[in-house]
């Protein structure tokens, strides 16, 4: 069947407006580590997806899937080993005050329990989040979103805050933070004076959705000190930079020096099997299930926790947390050169295995029609990236953690033919 008819179908069965990728779409059929064939037989580099964190259809957890799916898939309101052996395996990785595993299916899942349990922790109802941010497509989660186009208003328990940018701050690293938390401490004030106070402040530790911004480690302190003075929970969402991307650690927020309240996880954490967890206190997690009874009847379950577990195992024995560090400083090294070349990459930014390269015009301007060629060209020579920030310029790359140097050469070069071309 050709594409067209595909794409005729798809319009019939999903509706006009389901979101696809690249102005020729891909039609996928086969993966392999961080690589894809479509139905053409083509093969492309994959350097955009974070669901499969270790690499696609890795083997490992192909046959630990299968083999549990071959004997038995129940709830977590019957006793299974495999779960608990999961549950205490995945909170070994965490800091000792994070103790407790609650599952569930995606991310969206994971952070409305977060805010559920803030709630119930905090008697309070106020939210901080920031002006581009995406936590997931529920109703709830929706008021909260500032990064994507959705009917739902910003609800009144929310505010959304305005992130230090070091790129376009033309200020000291001082300046930034002091203004930067005065809009902070003005956000708890508004949400004081309205009569619901802060139960708790919602962010990605890498800042993914907001263009991968160098957010200074400080802001990110004196942001949770803030919103525990005033009664609320640390909240961080872990479903990009978490399991070992960032390759510095485990978690992206080990580099800020803030130990989280809650943490919530999802697409990596089954490599594209369906699984997510909240990780929090056990203070905070059996106060809250004493009054709520929380289950959830996929969440948990035993093929889950078989895949999540052969997950921890690839990331251990393959050492692909070092290897993100190793050949994402060996990427980042290649954008920058790149970057010295063309006036049009305005700035570098990432850690490990994921990065960010923003496209610019005159001043600063931002590039979206730049960005979105370079993606679409850089698909027609068989490498898939994907673009991010409020001003929908600036380049995503994120491969799965198996990336090696020579793919990392492959990108680099063929991301800086491809500007020159369009510099041309």
């Amino acid at each position: 069947m050709t594409l067209p008819d595909l794409l005729d179908r798809r319009e019939r069965a999903f509706g006009p407006n389901a979101p696809l990728f690249y102005n020729r779409p891909l039609h996928l059929v086969r993966g392999e580590g961080c690589w894809m064939w479509d139905s053409d037989g083509n093969r492309y580099l994959d350097c955009y997806n974070n669901v499969p964190q270790v690499g696609h259809c890795h083997p490992h957890i192909v046959a630990a899937l299968c083999s549990q799916a071959g004997l038995l898939n129940i709830h977590t309101r019957y006793i299974h080993e495999l779960v608990l052996q999961y549950a205490e395996r995945l909170t070994g990785k965490f800091p000792v005050s994070l103790d407790r595993a609650m599952f569930v299916c995606t991310g969206t899942e994971a952070n409305e329990l977060a805010m559920r349990i803030a709630r119930h922790a905090s008697g309070k109802r106020g939210v901080i989040v920031s002006d581009f941010s995406y936590h997931g497509n529920s109703g709830g989660l929706a008021e909260m979103t500032t990064g994507l186009p959705h009917p739902e208003p910003l609800a009144d328990h929310v505010r959304a805050i305005s992130l230090p940018d070091p790129y376009r701050w033309e200020g000291s690293e001082e300046e930034l933070i002091a203004e930067h938390l005065r809009i902070v401490d003005e956000a708890i004030q508004s949400l004081e004076d309205a009569g619901m106070g802060v139960a708790a402040s919602l962010f990605d530790t890498i800042f993914s959705t907001e263009g991968l911004l160098d957010v200074p480690h400080r802001f990110v302190q004196g942001l949770a000190e803030r919103v525990r003075a005033a009664g609320g929970l640390f909240i961080a969402d872990e479903v990009q930079p978490g399991f070992g991307r960032m390759g510095d650690a485990m978690w992206g927020f080990a580099a800020t020096g803030v130990t989280p309240d809650i943490v919530t996880l999802g697409k990596p954490m089954g490599n594209g099997h369906p699984i997510g967890a909240v990780v929090t206190s056990s203070i905070l997690a059996d106060a809250f299930t004493q009054d709520a009874l929380y289950f959830n009847t996929f969440g948990g379950n035993p093929v889950s926790a078989a895949v999540g577990n052969a997950v921890l195992d690839v990331i251990e024995q393959e050492g692909l947390i070092e290897n993100a560090l190793a050949t994402g400083n060996y990427l980042q090294q290649r954008l920058r050169e790149i970057a010295n070349d063309f006036a049009c990459i305005g700035d570098v930014r990432g850690r490990g295995l994921f990065a960010a390269v923003e496209l610019v015009g005159d001043g600063k301007l931002p590039d979206p029609r730049l960005t979105k060629t370079v993606v679409d060209s850089m698909r027609e020579h068989s490498i898939l990236i994907s673009k991010i920030g409020p001003r929908d310029n600036v380049l995503k790359i994120r491969p799965p953690l198996c990336l090696g140097t020579d793919e990392v050469d492959l990108l680099a070069d063929t991301l800086a033919a491809v500007i020159g071309d369009l510099a041309a």
